[in-house]
């Protein structure tokens, strides 16, 4: 009797332990997972055209350095040629980002990072699948709003231009996407 108790506990104890493992991802998880696999399709598209001529090397020159940076601006736009505001922060992931980063500019520090996002004023058009103005400066974000957000491949960036959120890729000098109005 006491030996078939304890498998019963033990076995209501497994299946709870795995009842709870197996909870339902919350639908802010399944958004911000279908968010970073965008972002990973555009960072493997952009991989794939960085190839042959386009294929960044490291050199001296910097002439050589804008063509193959430019070569390799060009297949993007090319292959994302109907590219769109919200193709990647799309509708259903820009209130979460933005509930996200509230906390980051709130209070003293949030007053900060406002300050600090603020210096650089660049005067970017927001349009996607454009390069980024070289002659403008790329905002600094501080690492507390960074840590808001979910983790980006290499070479794509989370950028402000004025309180917008940019998606920038820093290897191509594009911008991939914008959310508008991302600092509250």
């Amino acid at each position: 009797m006491r030996k078939e108790l304890v498998c019963t506990v033990i076995t209501v104890a497994l299946t709870g332990a795995i009842t709870g493992a197996q909870a339902p991802a919350t639908a802010d998880t399944k958004v911000l997972a279908d968010f970073s696999a965008r972002v990973q399709k555009y960072h493997d598209l952009r991989d794939k055209l960085d190839e042959g001529a386009a294929r960044q090397t490291q050199h001296k020159d910097p002439a050589k350095i804008v063509a193959e940076k430019q070569t390799l601006a060009d297949r993007v736009r090319a292959a994302r040629f109907g590219a769109k505001p919200g193709d990647i922060f799309t509708p259903e992931v820009q209130p979460i980002l933005k509930r996200l980063l509230k906390p980051a500019f709130k209070g003293t520090d949030g007053a900060e990072n406002k300050k600090t996002i603020a210096e650089e004023k660049p005067a970017v058009p927001l349009k996607v699948n454009v390069p980024y103005p070289e002659k403008e400066p790329l905002t600094t974000v501080p690492p507390d709003v960074l840590k808001q957000l979910p983790l980006l491949p290499k070479d794509i960036e989370y950028r402000f231009v004025q309180k917008h959120l940019i998606l920038f890729d820093s290897r191509a000098n594009l911008v991939i996407d914008v959310l508008p109005n991302a600092i509250p």
